[in-house]
């Protein structure tokens, strides 16, 4: 199997990537190579794999890529491209790292006495099913090293990808348990063209997290984030939920979007290129991260209220 572009040669570091775009740019990764979809891939190498984390219903996390090729202009991810010194734009999207030892490290972090089985959340930073995933099978190890430590985990992706998989996920059911929750915001093709540019249709998605329900795994539809003006309509909002229905899986949640600093300047700027009416109404109501919590209790409402109508039939 073939785990890199480049057998042999040692990668970089995080901070060797750092400090080689704060000197040079993205042109300062020599190393890094262009594939078919236009996107550059600089392999690295990383210490540990686990990441732990606070304020969220999980204590740990894997990203085994950085940076994704979905491109989703709202993407809260975008934020974390500062760290190395990076921008939330196009750099986002068009530079991939790959964490080429991610699974050999999880592996042996997995058989530390101290490890105590927790649940882990997998593609909270970057999305583990983007296209690459294909070729290096990083996203497949960690789940067989996770499976086979008899650990939990849940999946947040928006990649049909994950259907590979099936056999792992199986497996990791039937053990400590697993999770798959698509994202699929809304099924607007006008929506995902625009604002998710290198998705698969959401129709794509839906078949994908449907067939792995019948395959007996737990799954579901995560609608977020819903964008103010754009998906929150009654209309929109009723045409994913019974699209969602439709493919079997059952609608996990929903929430509106929030805008941290770094992701508010690059969508304000994507709104002012294809929705240009709604940038001053964005501006009253996202005068800080968060929407008000009033708006936000209205949107969920509608949802809860959608979701019943169609579930009564």
């Amino acid at each position: 199997m073939q785990l890199s572009l480049f057998p042999g040669e040692p990668a970089l570091g995080l901070r060797d990537v750092a400090e080689a775009v704060r000197l040079a740019g993205i042109s300062g990764l020599a190393e890094a190579t262009r594939r078919a979809d236009q996107a550059r891939y600089q392999e690295v190498e990383v210490r540990s794999a686990l990441a732990r984390v606070s304020g969220m219903p999980f204590k740990w996390a894997i990203n085994p890529y950085r940076g994704c090729t979905h491109a989703c202009e709202y993407c809260y991810a975008r934020k974390y491209q500062r760290h190395l010194d990076l921008g939330a734009g196009d750099d986002f999207s068009s530079l991939i790292l790959v964490k080429r030892n991610l699974p050999q490290i999880l592996a042996r972090e997995l058989k530390r006495r101290s490890w105590d089985r927790e649940a882990v959340a997998v593609g909270t930073a970057t999305d583990p099913y983007q296209p690459i995933e294909g070729h290096y099978r990083l996203t497949r190890r960690a789940l067989e090293s996770l499976t086979a430590a008899r650990t939990p985990f849940t999946i947040v992706t928006k990649g049909p990808l994950v259907v590979r998989d099936l056999d792992v996920l199986v497996e990791a059911t039937r053990g400590a348990g697993c999770q798959v929750v698509m994202s699929v915001p809304s099924v607007d093709e006008s929506v995902w063209t625009r604002l998710e540019p290198g998705t698969a249709p959401p129709a794509q998605r839906l078949r994908a997290i449907g067939a792995l329900a019948r395959g007996g795994i737990d799954a579901g539809v995560l609608m977020m984030p819903l964008l103010p003006g754009i998906s929150t309509s009654a209309g929109a909002i009723a045409r994913t939920v019974e699209a969602i229905a439709c493919s079997g899986a059952r609608l996990i949640g929903a929430n509106v979007a929030h805008l941290d600093a770094g992701v508010r300047e690059h969508f304000f700027s994507v709104l002012a290129r294809e929705y240009p009416d709604l940038v001053e109404g964005y501006g009253r109501l996202y005068r800080r991260g968060y929407a008000p919590g009033g708006y936000v209790s209205a949107v969920k409402r509608l949802v809860r209220s959608v979701r019943a109508r169609v579930s009564a039939g």
